[in-house]
């Protein structure tokens, strides 16, 4: 059996990911596939994500890639968040998500909707938003008409009051392609159809194989929680695999069937990584991701992502924020450890690479970040 260590597999995510070097060859899409998703929840954070594995890439190429080439959408993925994902792998996420056996809700009865109410509520989310951009509020005044009164009863609580029962259903929609993100209609998001011409079905085998292929070794209760799925569909989705057992670090995990080539060499470099960026959300196992101090500083009750991290061969090494005014971008460093001169001059590097990206002027601060963790 294939024996690994954390400094082998660390070393060949960041080369899977383009983050040792940027793809010269790949488009958004592609890179986008590579990672499984970009976390778009912050819609500069997934643009940020996607420009530092992509060489020469700024936030017009994505956003070209999402709002008019169409090959890549904004909709829910992964543990219900909302992802930039390939266009033509929506298909294989659909067939995924939609087939995941929902867990009770935590609300009580009188808010969920029944099983034949929640599918009267996608189908009537697929027929409204054909062809069509609609807010939030057109939305659900659609779907209201389209299924009855008690869609749009006042029943869960939000942030500055309370929203329709129908929404309770609305990353399910997402989940079985009933609708995408569409373009900010000024300072509102709206909500459309996939693009036509999509396969109906796609390869519940194929996401395991790219996650692997990305993230792996890693086990299925390691791609139950990246997914947010029942660890028990995790498996099957595994066992239905062509995959091959390794051990990493003396346990047990898996990899896809032959893929058991990890580089010799040790990872290097130093990376500035956004707000719920692929590597560290999927990165497992955590403790070596985010070592000692790491830990304490860089995660939020041991979820990562809500902070921004400075990434040093490969493993989390301290936080950071930017703030925008205009065209000047204010980088804000905090290393947990110190940097050798030529870390530093790598820092400098990076900081500039994401001015670029972002389409500023940046300036680098080497200090305390005062920003708390990003909900």
């Amino acid at each position: 059996m294939v024996e690994v260590t954390w400094s082998q597999v660390s070393a060949r995510r960041l080369e899977r990911q383009a983050l040792d070097v940027p793809s010269e060859q790949s488009s958004p899409a592609g890179i986008v596939a590579a990672m499984c998703g970009a976390h778009a929840q912050v819609l500069s954070a997934a643009e940020l994500s996607v420009g530092l594995r992509l060489g020469g890439a700024t936030r017009t190429h994505v956003r070209e890639a999402l709002w008019n080439e169409r090959t890549l959408i904004k909709t829910h993925g992964p543990r219900g968040t909302v992802h930039l994902l390939p266009t033509r792998d929506l298909p294989m996420w659909v067939d995924v998500l939609s087939s995941v056996q929902a867990t009770p809700a935590a609300s009580s009865p009188s808010v969920r909707l029944t099983p034949d109410q929640t599918d009267e509520v996608v189908e009537a989310i697929r027929k409204v938003v054909d062809g069509v951009e609609l807010t939030i509020d057109e939305l659900s005044e659609a779907v209201v008409a389209a299924t009855g009164p008690w869609a749009g009863d006042l029943v869960l609580p939000a942030f500055q009051g309370m929203w329709p029962r129908w929404r309770t259903a609305h990353a399910t929609a997402a989940h079985r392609g009933a609708f995408v993100f569409g373009r900010n209609r000024g300072r509102k998001v709206t909500y459309t159809s996939p693009p036509p011409g999509l396969p109906p079905v796609g390869s519940r085998d194929e996401l395991v194989r790219r996650y692997l292929t990305a993230y792996g070794p890693a086990t299925p209760e390691q791609f139950a929680q990246w997914l947010g799925t029942p660890v028990r569909f995790a498996r099957e989705l595994f066992e239905a695999a062509c995959l091959e057992e390794v051990l990493f670090e003396g346990e047990p995990a898996w990899v896809v069937a032959g893929d058991t080539a990890f580089p010799q060499e040790p990872p290097r470099g130093v990376r500035l990584l956004p707000y719920f960026d692929a590597y560290v959300v999927a990165g497992r196992p955590r403790e070596r991701l985010y070592p000692g101090a790491a830990a304490r500083r860089a995660l939020a009750g041991g979820q990562a992502g809500n902070h921004p991290v400075l990434l040093v061969d490969g493993v989390v090494a301290g936080v950071w924020h930017q703030r925008r005014s205009g065209t000047k971008i204010e980088v804000t460093v905090e290393p947990l450890r110190d940097l050798t001169p030529a870390q530093l001059r790598e820092l400098d590097e990076q900081v500039e690479r994401v001015g670029a990206i972002l389409e500023g002027r940046p300036r680098l601060t080497i200090g305390t970040v005062t920003v708390g963790a990003h909900a």
